[in-house]
C-alpha cells in the first residue's frame, strides 16, 4: 500500500490551461496585496477607482458562489466611512445539493434601519456587522463601544490625540462628578444608543461577545477614552455572554518583526500599567477544551492564538442558534486577524465557501476582511503577515470544527490473530487498537487489504501514512500562495541580518520551500 498521493497526469492542453489559470490567480493576489500596500480604502473616496471597483466586484462574485446575499448600501461612506461601500449580508447557503440549508429570517430593510440607528454606539461608527455565515449563525465584527465624546461629535479630539496610530478613540465617558445634569444627559444618551446596538445584536441572534481588548477602558494622556461591554456601568449587556480574551494589539507585533517573524517564544508583557482586562471565560466553554487557562500569561504568541481560536470554534459549535461578535478596540487589527483565521479554518473543513479554491478564499479574506474593512496602521503589516503565516500552526484536526472519529494505534506493532488473518479482514484486533476522537495518524492500508502489511504468522511493523489531511493540504496551499504574493510585493526585511547577508529564519525556510531565492525577491 502506498502512503503518498500522486497527481493525475493531465493532457498537455488541459495542463497548460490549468497552469495558466493558476498563474493568473496568483497574479490577482499579488495585485491585491500591492494595491493594499499603496491605498487606504475609504468608502467616501475610492481611489484608484477602477482597481478598487474590480476588487469590490470580485468579492461579491466570490460570496455569490455559495450564498444568497443582500447588500447594505454604504456608497459614500454614509453608514460607516471605514466599511465597504457594499456591505454583504449573507442570507443562506445557495448550494442546490445542500438539503439542510439555513434560511435567513432577517429583512434587509429592517437590518439597514437598525444599522443606521445604532452605528453611533461604537467607535468610529464601526457597527456590529455580520461577515461569516456558519450553520445559519452569524459571526460578526465591530469596534468597541464609543465614549460620550464621540457621541457628541467631538471628532477633533480624536484627531489631535491619536497621532495617526491604531488607537484613535472617542473622549472619556467619565464626566465631572459635580455636573449632575451632564451625567443625567449622558445616561439617557447611552440608554438610547446602546439600546439600539443591543437591538441590532439581538436581531442578528448574537449571544456571545468576545472582547480582545487588554484594557477595560483605553487610556490616553491620563484619560479614559473608550469603553467595552464588560464595564458598562448600567449592565446593559448582562443578557449576553461576555468573554474577555485579552490579546496584544498591533504594536506588539513590532517585536514579532524584530525577532525575524518568529512567534515561538514571543510572550506579551502582562505587567504593563495599561493592561487591566482579566481573562474571563464561562466555565461551560473552558471545561471541554483541555486547556489550562490560568497559564495564559505565560503563553507565547503561537499558543495564545491557537487557544483563542480553539475557543472561538468551540463557541460557535456549542449553540445551534446563536451567533458571535468578535471585536478589539477599533476593530481593524486583532479583529480581522481572528475573523480571517475563522473564515480560513472553517473553509478548510469544508463548512463554508465550499466551492472556493485556495486562491479564491485567500483573495476573499484579504480583500474583504482586511482591505475593505481595514486601515493601514503602524505595524499593521506585521499582524497581517502573521495571520497567514500562522496557518501552519492550525493544520491539525484538533482545530477542526468537524466532529470526527478517527483510528489511532498505541503502538507501531500489533498482533493479527490467525482467525482474522485467514479471513483477510480486520474484525479481531488486539487490545492495543482503540477508537479516539483526537487527531491521529492513520495506517494507510486501512483503505485496502490489511493483510498486505503482515508476513504470515508473525508480528510485523505497520506501514504508516504521512499523507496530509485535506484540511492541512488546503491551509498549506493558502499559506504558500500568500507567502509568494507577499514576498513579491510588500516583502519582508530581517531585523538583524547575518554578517553573510543570508536570509535568516523564516525567510530562508520560505525561500527554500517555494523556490524563491535572491534579494530581489525577498527584501
Amino acid at each position: 500500500a502506498r502512503c503518498g498521493t500522486m497527481a493525475a497526469s493531465p493532457s498537455s492542453g488541459g495542463g497548460l490551461i490549468a497552469a495558466g489559470a493558476a498563474a493568473r490567480r496568483s497574479e490577482d493576489i499579488a495585485d491585491l496585496i500591492e494595491l493594499f500596500s499603496r491605498t487606504q480604502y475609504r468608502a467616501k473616496e475610492v481611489t484608484p477607482r477602477v482597481r478598487v471597483e474590480r476588487v469590490e466586484k470580485r468579492c461579491l462574485e466570490l460570496f455569490g458562489r455559495d450564498y444568497k446575499y443582500s447588500v447594505i448600501q454604504n456608497t459614500n461612506g454614509e453608514v460607516c466611512g471605514h466599511y465597504p461601500r457594499q456591505i454583504v449580508y449573507l442570507e443562506y447557503e445557495s448550494v442546490e445539493h445542500n438539503k439542510d440549508r439555513f434560511e435567513s429570517t432577517v429583512q434587509i430593510s429592517k437590518l439597514q434601519d437598525l444599522v443606521n440607528r445604532s452605528k453611533m454606539a461604537r467607535c468610529r461608527g464601526r457597527f456590529v456587522c455580520p461577515v461569516i455565515l456558519y450553520n445559519g449563525k452569524h459571526i460578526c465584527r465591530s469596534s468597541t463601544l464609543a465614549g460620550w465624546g464621540e457621541l457628541y461629535g467631538r471628532t477633533g479630539y480624536n484627531y489631535i490625540f491619536s497621532g495617526g496610530s491604531d488607537d484613535t478613540w472617542a473622549e472619556s465617558e467619565e464626566v465631572p462628578e459635580d455636573d449632575s445634569a451632564v451625567r443625567n444627559g449622558e445616561s439617557q444618551l447611552f440608554d438610547k444608543v446602546r439600546g439600539l446596538d443591543i437591538k441590532l445584536l439581538r436581531y442578528l441572534s448574537v449571544r456571545y461577545i468576545c472582547d480582545l481588548m487588554v484594557e477595560n477602558k483605553k487610556v490616553k494622556f491620563g484619560l479614559n477614552v473608550t469603553s467595552s461591554e464588560k464595564v458598562d456601568k448600567a449592565q446593559r449587556y448582562a443578557d449576553f455572554t461576555l468573554i474577555s480574551v485579552p490579546y496584544p494589539g498591533c504594536e506588539f507585533f513590532k517585536d514579532y518583526k524584530d525577532r525575524d517573524y518568529t512567534a515561538e517564544g514571543l510572550v506579551f508583557n502582562w505587567n504593563q500599567d495599561f493592561v487591566d482586562a482579566p481573562l474571563s471565560i464561562p466555565a461551560s466553554f473552558t471545561k471541554n477544551l483541555n486547556i489550562d487557562w490560568s497559564d495564559y500569561q505565560s503563553w507565547d504568541l503561537v499558543q495564545q492564538t491557537q487557544n483563542y481560536l480553539k475557543l472561538l470554534i468551540h463557541i460557535i459549535n456549542s449553540d445551534d442558534e446563536s451567533g458571535l461578535l468578535v471585536h478589539c478596540i477599533s476593530g481593524w487589527d486583532r479583529t480581522p486577524l481572528f475573523v480571517s483565521l475563522l473564515r480560513l479554518s472553517l473553509w478548510a473543513d469544508g463548512l463554508i465557501h465550499a466551492s472556493l479554491e485556495p486562491s479564491e478564499i485567500l483573495y476573499l479574506t484579504i480583500a474583504y476582511d482586511w482591505f475593505l474593512f481595514g486601515k493601514c496602521t503602524p505595524f499593521f503589516w506585521q499582524i497581517f503577515f502573521f495571520c497567514f503565516n500562522f496557518l501552519k500552526h492550525i493544520i491539525s484536526e484538533k482545530f477542526s470544527a468537524v466532529k470526527k472519529r478517527r483510528f489511532a494505534f498505541s503502538s507501531l506493532f500489533f498482533t493479527l490473530s490467525t482467525e482474522t488473518r485467514d479471513r483477510g479482514s480486520l474484525t479481531s484486533l488486539s487490545s492495543d487498537f482503540s477508537l479516539i476522537t483526537e487527531d491521529a495518524t492513520v495506517p494507510c492500508s486501512l483503505t485496502g487489504e490489511a493483510t498486505d502489511m503482515f508476513s504470515a504468522g508473525a508480528q510485523a511493523p505497520m506501514a504508516w501514512c504521512s499523507s496530509p489531511s485535506e484540511r492541512q493540504v488546503r491551509l498549506e496551499a493558502v499559506r504558500e500562495l500568500f507567502l509568494a504574493a507577499y514576498s513579491s510585493t510588500v516583502g519582508l526585511k530581517s531585523a538583524a541580518p547575518s554578517p553573510s547577508g543570508a536570509i535568516s529564519g523564516l525567510l530562508e525556510q520560505f525561500a527554500r520551500g517555494v523556490g524563491l531565492r535572491g534579494s530581489n525577491t525577498i527584501i
